[in-house]
């Protein structure tokens, strides 16, 4: 297994036989970036993380380095950032191992404990005074759901056309299709830890944040009614129409 976040991603890359012209040119960015996130030169921002998992269909496990389980000869399966698929892991992960992905301009994710087959990552997140999910100022967006909860620190995030402060003791939670930028204009860092819920199937194709997003693209349409639920939100709104 590669040891950096970059022999990772150039591995994920060429597995699939994908050319760095290739994924530079559907994701809008420079080949030159590519290369110089696959060698270790730079780190990718937020954005340009998610929007290189998503394309080359690789989980949160295979950028941190943990074993998951590869699907069964002819079986098709979407492919999630979040949720742990692979063996078992311990009950208890001590802080010391907590498998650690650094991005550009002071964001630091650290994943915390999960189970087997959930469809959730806790991430204890920080951003250093300065830091933003884009280094280019673009809001982003990405299947799945995001609950968070601020621990020190003052985190601005934007989402659609509202702008919130949060400081110790806030929390939040979103729909992560919606177009959303996290930045940190204090000095000091702000943590927190967030609750991720994996990609949700039918949000696996959606157009761009009018903003600028480096997330997926596409043209996908919204599933019918018969798409089983895959996230708290969806299953919450299901138990809605059931009562009303």
């Amino acid at each position: 297994m590669p040891e950096s976040l970059g022999a990772r991603l150039r591995e994920a890359r060429t597995s699939r036989g994908l050319s760095l012209r290739s994924v530079a040119q559907s994701l809008g960015v420079s080949a030159s970036l590519i290369s110089q996130v696959e060698i270790g030169k730079t780190q990718p921002s937020v954005s340009t993380l998610y929007a290189l998992a998503s394309h080359l269909g690789v989980s949160l496990d295979e950028l941190v380095g943990l074993p998951s389980v590869e699907p069964a000869a002819g079986e098709t399966r979407p492919p999630e950032l979040f949720g742990h698929a692979g063996p078992a892991l311990p009950d208890v992960q001590r802080a010391s191992e907590n498998p650690v992905i650094e991005m550009e301009n002071g964001v630091r994710w650290e994943r915390l404990a999960a189970g087997a087959g959930g469809p959730i990552d806790a991430l204890l997140v920080t951003y250093e005074p300065g830091a933003a999910s884009s280094v280019e100022g673009k809001l982003m967006r990405h299947a799945g759901v995001e609950y968070a909860y601020l621990l020190e620190g003052e985190l601005t995030l934007h989402i659609d056309f509202d702008t919130h402060v949060l400081g110790p003791g806030d929390s939040l939670q979103f729909d992560s299709v919606r177009p959303h930028l996290y930045s940190n204009r204090g000095s000091v860092p702000a943590k927190g830890v967030w609750f991720v819920f994996g990609r949700r199937q039918q949000n696996l194709a959606m157009p761009d944040a009018p903003t600028g997003s480096a997330g997926l693209t596409g043209a996908g349409a919204a599933p019918g009614p018969a798409t089983p639920p895959g996230s708290a939100v969806d299953v919450l709104r299901a138990m809605d129409d059931l009562t009303a």
